[in-house]
């Protein structure tokens, strides 16, 4: 079985770093990829789709340093979803993309230097998530 996910888009903001009680950096951040076609009757079409993003280690840090609302991003990792009960009480659902691995890419927004070259954040090494208990939000 697999389950791999491959996204090239753009942060739709900058992205928000906490870190967990045992100290391990975790990033999150919206990515929009976009697909367009011409329909039936000629006229463009664009959809967006949003995708949420988690990064945990070293990469969430570098992404949190370097990544800014606007940039083009590179993701690689796979698709997780998970349930949690909001301030309300109310059980909540939502699937994210547990990144391995994050690539800068040139345009956009950034905090970093900007050209066409893809600037790579190596893998992290502790992608999985912790227990629900270790999460800070």
């Amino acid at each position: 079985m697999v389950n791999k996910v491959i996204l090239i888009g753009n942060l739709g903001k900058d992205p928000e770093v906490r870190f967990t009680p045992n100290g391990r950096a975790l990033a999150k951040f919206p990515v929009a990829t976009s697909e367009r076609w011409t329909d039936q009757q000629g006229q463009k079409q664009e959809r967006t789709e949003w995708h949420n993003v988690v990064v945990w280690g070293k990469q969430a840090e570098t992404c949190g340093q370097y990544l800014a609302k606007g940039r083009q991003v590179f993701v690689e990792g796979s698709i997780r979803s998970r349930q949690y009960d909001d301030k309300d009480g109310n059980k909540r659902y939502i699937t994210e993309i547990v990144a391995r691995d994050v690539r800068f890419l040139g345009g956009g927004g950034g905090r970093g230097p900007q050209d066409t070259t893809a600037a790579s954040v190596p893998p992290g090494e502790d992608v999985a998530p912790p227990a629900d208990d270790d999460i800070p939000f």
